[in-house]
């Protein structure tokens, strides 16, 4: 579990990214999943733009991805979320002491 001030390092390091997964009108599929787990073993930090066409929330989708990735879920803004999940044999994001 993160502490509060790590998530509003985290939130800072994302705000500069642009979204490099779109999840569209087909949802949360295992490609999605599957490249959203590369994503993070590469950079442990990654934008996610919801689509218009997707139907149903913003949040839920993103609990639900950061869940089946098991990635902590660090921001929710518009129809874009951030997750972060530490890469145990590269790290690559310090965080600050709790």
């Amino acid at each position: 579990m993160i502490s509060s001030k790590q998530r509003a390092y985290l939130r800072g390091l994302a705000n500069t990214q642009e979204p490099l997964l779109h999840i569209g009108k087909g949802g949360l599929t295992e490609a999605v999943a599957t490249a959203v787990d590369e994503v993070l073993k590469a950079r442990e930090l990654v934008k996610v733009r919801v689509l218009k066409n997707l139907d149903g929330e913003v949040k839920t989708v993103a609990t639900e991805l950061a869940a089946e990735v098991n990635a902590e879920l660090i921001q929710v803004i518009g129809r874009n979320f951030v997750l972060y999940k530490t890469n145990p044999d590269e790290p690559k994001i310090e965080l600050p002491a709790h």
